[in-house]
């Protein structure tokens, strides 16, 4: 994804970011008292869509030294599949540096059949490799799980966050955008009935064509019903 959705410079890219970063903080609501156990973040080029994933980011600053892992959620763009997909991969590479794998955690979910080994469905993947310069500037050393959510349900997806719960070294990072094609009156009108329900914990009211992500976002917010969690909405726009 180098050179399309962020710089392949990686002077040029770590400015990006921190450009990124600081209008962020700029307009950042106050912080969650508590750590964040997962994040919803766009996946759209940074140009478009880098400031609101930043927002994201920023609430992390805090616990950085905390996290140790990612499991990254994203949806599939281009490989048709049933479930949830892990690869055989055992690390990424972005302009920033080489990201190790949590490759022990990916066979477990195998031998548990909650994930299944398909490394098409990775390969070309941007809802997951735009995420990672972002991790890699904020985090600098940390494991990554990375999973492509195919056609499966809310149910299918909770049950994968649950068994990679972990505690506080443990983040879960959703990729998911919001509406698609759509001036910028509709997609504001839409977005807000999604940010809504994401708010309100509500995973049935989010249609496919309001999130591309509605597969991970909906099997986050029936986790998060049962443990309780308190979503906080740190930023929305489009780019219409």
């Amino acid at each position: 994804m180098a050179g399309q959705f962020y710089p392949s410079n990686p002077q040029q890219l770590r400015a990006n970011i921190d450009d990124c970063m600081k209008i962020a903080l700029s307009v950042l609501p106050e912080v969650p008292a508590a750590q964040p156990k997962a994040i919803i973040v766009p996946h759209a080029g940074y140009i478009y869509s880098g400031a609101v994933a930043a927002s994201a980011y920023a609430s992390l600053l805090p616990y950085v030294d905390k996290i140790k892992r990612v499991v990254l959620l994203g949806p599939s763009h281009h490989y048709g599949f049933k479930g949830l997909a892990s690869s055989h991969f055992h690390s990424y590479e972005t302009p920033l540096g080489m990201i190790e794998l949590d490759y022990l955690a990916t066979q477990k979910l195998e031998l548990k059949g909650l994930a299944q080994t398909l490394d098409q469905a990775h390969l070309q993947e941007h809802s997951l490799e735009v995420q990672l310069p972002f991790l890699q500037a904020l985090l600098g050393d940390f494991s990554l799980l990375p999973l492509v959510v195919g056609d499966a349900d809310k149910h299918q997806v909770a049950k994968v966050i649950d068994s990679l719960w972990g505690g506080e070294d443990t983040l879960f990072v959703i990729s998911s955008d919001l509406s698609h094609f759509l001036s910028y009156e509709v997609a504001s009108k839409k977005d807000s009935k999604t940010a809504e329900a994401i708010d309100t914990l509500q995973a049935d009211l989010i249609e496919y064509d309001d999130a591309c992500g509605r597969n991970p976002v909906n099997g986050l917010l029936q986790i998060a019903l049962k443990r309780d969690l308190t979503p906080h909405r740190l930023a929305l726009c489009n780019s219409g």
